[in-house]
């Protein structure tokens, strides 16, 4: 699904369906489903390789996101330690010995991988979200369909952590509005639309030119239907998590 001058190495179809449920499709063929359920004051995400079986005591269970009461604040749990001697994030851990993906030694639990945060806007501003990511990355980590599949017995032995902001957009005087360009990926307005990018490390010289390669870009292109492009070190997990992150109505935000 990547055009000829696509910014980003892959490209993924994201359609929204009945009952808050989601899918994520590349070049037709299924890879994930989500599907949203209350939780006292608080909104959770459930991620399978199962479009018809989203609960966490399943074999297909991937991992979870869960928000704040304000919808503002997201954590993503991946049902994989992300690197060993994690421990799991709460003490419902279970064991999938019929798991094609986790195998008999290794616990199937709530492991925390990642934040996303979006930037209040109380004064109600004019302007689009502000987003900022952090996540766990392992080393090495590809994000083909392959990921989605492998044995756990690979556990991630070595992780780096990285931080994602949302590239800046630029007033169109003529327009007058807000605009990203991507690349002929998005051709619908939406406040949900964003790319993120690597945001500049302090420590690091130079750290003050700020990094432009687009990791994520997210955008509508129909009524329900929208695209998800991702590259590395982002994996299709991680990347649709992100993108999960921005429905749902943020009042504080915009």
């Amino acid at each position: 699904m990547v055009s000829s001058n696509s910014i980003l190495r892959a490209g993924c179809l994201y359609a929204v369906g009945p009952l808050h449920g989601l899918t994520f499709m590349d070049k037709g063929k299924f890879l994930l489903a989500a599907r949203r359920f209350r939780r006292g004051y608080r909104t959770e995400y459930i991620i399978s390789l199962d479009a018809d079986d989203l609960s966490q005591g399943s074999n297909a269970y991937m991992g979870k996101l869960r928000s704040d009461f304000l919808g503002t604040h997201f954590t993503i749990y991946d049902s994989r330690p992300p690197y060993d001697g994690a421990k799991a994030s709460s003490g419902r851990v279970s064991r999938r010995f019929a798991s094609k993906r986790i195998s008999p030694q290794v616990p199937a639990g709530n492991f925390e991988i990642g934040q996303v945060a979006y930037k209040f806007n109380l004064l109600k501003s004019r302007g689009p979200r502000r987003m900022h990511s952090t996540l766990l990355c392992s080393e090495g980590e590809t994000t083909t369909e392959n990921d989605l599949n492998k044995s756990a017995n690979a556990t991630k032995s070595a992780s780096s952590s990285i931080v994602l902001k949302n590239k800046a957009p630029r007033w169109h005087e003529h327009l007058q509005c807000w605009c990203l360009n991507f690349h002929g990926r998005v051709t619908v307005a939406s406040v949900k639309n964003f790319q993120l990018v690597a945001a500049a490390d302090p420590s690091q010289p130079g750290a003050a030119v700020e990094e432009e390669t687009v990791l994520l870009q997210f955008g509508k292109v129909g009524d329900d239907l929208f695209t998800m492009d991702y590259r590395e070190p982002l994996s299709a997990f991680q990347a649709f998590a992100i993108c999960l992150t921005s429905f749902g109505t943020k009042l504080a935000c915009e």
